[in-house]
């Protein structure tokens, strides 16, 4: 996992580059003028899937980690809680290989708050649970790259 605020992009030189052909499409493309969806970035290596919702209760959500492809999550406008464990921590349920979908159950050991330019980059061993509410449940816009780490 890598947590870190688009205005710091000097500090992650070391950033594979597929994650930084993310950032750099982020800066030159109006990601919050998109509409919801998938948009390819480079074929199936990189695409962006741009999502609007109501964050919420975090019973409410459910655990998830990645195999083919990792996650960088992108706060466009608002704020939302991710909470995070590593999978070995979690109990992994049967893997869902046409969506890569790795559910999983369990607790919490961390947890980003997510405000606008906030990036988060979730690797296969980071099990995530998205849109929990701070505070009180709120909508936000978020591009979520996904960058194929196997083919």
């Amino acid at each position: 996992m890598i947590f870190g605020n688009i205005e710091n992009l000097n500090e992650y030189t070391y950033l594979d580059e597929n994650i930084k052909k993310c950032f750099e499409y982020a800066k030159n493309n109006d990601l919050l003028s998109y509409d919801k969806g998938c948009h390819k970035v480079d074929g199936d290596n990189i695409f962006v899937n741009i999502v609007e919702y109501e964050t919420t209760e975090k019973e409410d959500r459910f655990w998830e980690a990645h195999r083919n492809y990792l996650d960088l999550h992108l706060m466009l406008d608002g704020c939302e809680q991710i909470d995070l464990n590593f999978i070995e921590n979690m109990s992994q349920k049967e893997f869902v290989e046409k969506d890569d979908f790795l559910p999983l159950e369990g607790d919490e050991n961390s947890h980003v708050i997510l405000n606008n330019g906030d990036f988060l980059i979730c690797y296969p061993h980071d099990g995530h649970k998205t849109a929990i509410k701070v505070d009180k449940s709120s909508k936000i816009k978020k591009a979520i790259f996904k960058i194929i780490i196997s083919k």
